[in-house]
């Protein structure tokens, strides 16, 4: 051998000797040589990278040169590869980008074992759809959120309610009068205490008995204050003078609702008839049963309205008595002056009522006594 033939033989690199001994010697079916793999999928990942992924729905199937210059000789797994390859670019081409989740990009590529794993690795991820992670952001609270006022020209105009008008009443075909009132006076001569109210109720003109309405508190006042020793009922009206010497009258006839359905005219036209019926039967005191009714005797006597600081529960002053005229010699009958028992006042407490009444309840148990009178219980036969 000689010198140019060993330095051709030395300088010669192994990648030349193997590529000359492969191109010379084929090899063995179902082997596939080194070379010629690290080839077709050098090739293939330059086309991969250099496409954008972006725009991986463009037309980015590789032309027949590119695919001339791969080995198809390389065998059949390199075969049905790049067919994969081609199948996966076509449809990809044609399918629509779908947003996936990291959940069904884990569901799409399941992990293999490490020994299932084969060359084509590259391919299965290239066939993965393109994953997209969800952006997490805060969002923004509604409070926190400038919200323009809407203005008057878009706001809805607001639905006001009209009230709905009630009808009136009609009034009345028929007013009560004096006639109508089957109450009768109860006023015999010579009364320890003779008691004085406004005017009948609807009740009691109906029923012909005094304070007949459950919500008055003329029957509970006199039994608590002494005056009776039982608590009678409105139908006992008539038993009052034989068994206490206490009798009834009212200033006005005419029965009403309520004592304020009264006029001024006619409490004042009530005064001279209850000054004649004190002066005819002469009983020692005189309670009236509410302040209205001093406030009428006041006016007709002086001529004016009675004034706050001139009022006053209890005894009035003895030139006040009623019933005293200028042809008599009679000094008239002192003036009590206590609270109404209706059930409609409540400006004073039931303690501040009974404490008022207490005190006439007083005078007449001693009067009484003095008298000689001895009240008598409730009997039937009266």
């Amino acid at each position: 051998m000689s010198t140019s033939n060993v330095k051709t033989e030395a300088n010669s690199s192994p990648l030349e000797d193997s590529s000359q001994s492969s191109s010379s010697s084929p090899p063995p079916p179902g082997d596939v040589s080194v070379d010629r793999i690290t080839s077709f999928h050098g090739t293939l990942n330059r086309f991969l990278l250099t496409s954008n992924t972006a725009d991986i729905s463009a037309d980015v199937r590789p032309s027949p040169s590119t695919l001339e210059g791969l080995d198809t000789s390389a065998g059949t797994e390199t075969s049905t590869a790049s067919r994969n390859v081609l199948d996966h670019l076509s449809v990809t081409k044609t399918r629509p980008r779908t947003r996936t989740t990291p959940t069904t990009v884990a569901a799409a590529n399941p992990i293999r074992p490490k020994g299932e794993r084969s060359s084509t690795a590259h391919l299965t991820s290239s066939r993965s759809p393109i994953t997209q992670t969800n952006r997490i952001t805060r969002s923004r609270s509604s409070s926190s959120i400038p919200q323009s006022s809407p203005s008057p020209s878009n706001a809805s105009p607001r639905r006001t309610r009209t009230p709905r008008s009630r009808k009136p009443k009609p009034p009345p075909t028929h007013y009560p009068t004096a006639a109508d009132s089957l109450l009768q006076d109860t006023i015999p001569p010579n009364l320890t205490l003779l008691l004085v109210g406004v005017n009948p109720g609807i009740l009691t003109g109906t029923t012909g008995f005094a304070y007949a309405h459950p919500s008055n508190l003329y029957w509970k006042l006199l039994h608590s204050s002494g005056i009776t020793s039982v608590r009678h009922p409105p139908s006992d009206t008539y038993k009052l003078p034989a068994l206490y010497n206490v009798g009834n009258t009212n200033i006005v006839e005419r029965p009403s609702r309520d004592a304020s359905m009264l006029t001024k005219a006619e409490m004042d036209a009530g005064v001279p008839v209850l000054e004649a019926k004190v002066a005819a039967q002469r009983p020692e005191a005189v309670c009236l049963v509410g302040k209205g009714i001093w406030e009428a005797v006041w006016r007709v006597r002086h001529g004016r309205a009675l004034r706050k600081e001139e009022f006053r529960y209890g005894w009035q002053d003895v030139q006040e008595n009623m019933g005293c005229t200028a042809d008599s010699d009679w000094k008239g009958a002192p003036v009590f002056v206590t609270t109404t028992t209706s059930g409609l006042a409540a400006g004073m407490s039931m303690a501040e009522k009974e404490a008022i009444w207490a005190e006439l309840g007083a005078w007449v148990v001693k009067r009484r006594a003095e008298t000689g009178f001895e009240p008598v219980g409730p009997d039937p036969d009266l």
